[in-house]
């Protein structure tokens, strides 16, 4: 298995342009990333490779907007060691010793210094990671340094004060230097943070995740974060083992999706290797893919 592609991909909605981005492939446990549902049923959604492991996708936005251009979630980055990288199966890496999103944003025309605004979801380090980098000298460096990054209040805290359960997806470098710089907008409820993008509470994966509701002339795109990770996760009850809230989690699926399918949003999955986006039904029994078009 090899990192996902391709690097990017692009849709409409509304008036605004939006670019997916591939940042780069990891590998987790089927099981961690399934959580109760018994092997025999997930493998024939995702296979597992020799060490149970399935491959994901790191997939970022890049949304062009008319106050600039807006990224949500920024990967892995490049701070982490090639064993860090083999236990979850990094395969980021990008020309100039940066990684795959910097490969993705010079395929679309956009340098790192254009960036005016970065969502993060939530600050584990596969989706924060990207957030600094480490630079030609080895020290730490914001990677969009004229960007505002909009973070949840709560997760800032959550991330800054883990325990012995969360600590392993936690690492200060990731977000710690942009605060300490004066560059993160923390927000602590619903928001529309630019005309068009709104942040809204999906909790359960962890206590403040968020997700990113993205409207224009009457169209609507739903980026979902850790919330439903993969098409795979469309059932409610198929909830990762790594979410610190499973019930929290089933209840905001149920509240999302529902939505999703009233309104006809365009859900995009963070995570899946193949299917960037798609709308939904609930055909009576559980909630499935039916349009991957767009």
């Amino acid at each position: 298995m090899t990192a996902p592609t391709p690097l990017v991909e692009r849709l409409k909605v509304g008036a605004l342009t939006i670019h997916a981005i591939q940042a780069g492939g990891q590998k987790l446990d089927g099981g961690a990333m399934f959580g109760v549902v018994p092997k025999p049923l997930w493998e024939k959604r995702i296979a597992a490779d020799e060490r149970n492991r399935i491959q994901l996708g790191m997939r970022c936005l890049l949304i062009e907007h008319p106050s600039g251009p807006i990224l949500v979630d920024t990967g892995a980055g490049n701070k982490e060691n090639e064993k860090f990288k083999d236990i979850y199966g990094i395969e980021n890496q990008g020309g100039n010793r940066l990684t795959m999103l910097e490969d993705g944003l010079a395929q679309i025309g956009v340098r790192p210094s254009d960036i005016v605004l970065v969502i993060n979801t939530h600050l584990h380090f596969d989706h924060a990671g990207g957030n600094t980098r480490l630079g030609a000298n080895g020290s730490v460096e914001i990677s969009f340094p004229n960007a505002t990054y909009i973070i949840k209040r709560g997760e800032y805290e959550y991330a800054t004060h883990p325990n012995e359960r969360t600590a392993a997806s936690y690492f200060d470098r990731n977000y710690t230097p942009i605060e300490a710089a004066g560059k993160v907008e923390f927000v602590s409820r619903e928001k529309e943070v630019v005309k068009g993008i709104r942040v809204i509470a999906t909790p359960g994966h962890t206590p403040f995740h968020q997700s990113i509701l993205i409207e224009s002339a009457g169209e609507r795109a739903f980026y979902l974060g850790d919330l439903v990770p993969t098409n795979a996760h469309l059932p409610l009850p198929w909830i990762m083992g790594y979410d610190v809230e499973p019930l929290v989690t089933l209840e905001t699926k149920r509240r999302i999706l529902r939505q999703a399918v009233h309104e006809n949003w365009l859900l995009i999955f963070e995570h899946d290797a193949k299917v960037p986006w798609g709308r939904v039904e609930h055909d009576g029994k559980t909630y499935r893919l039916v349009d991957s078009a767009g």
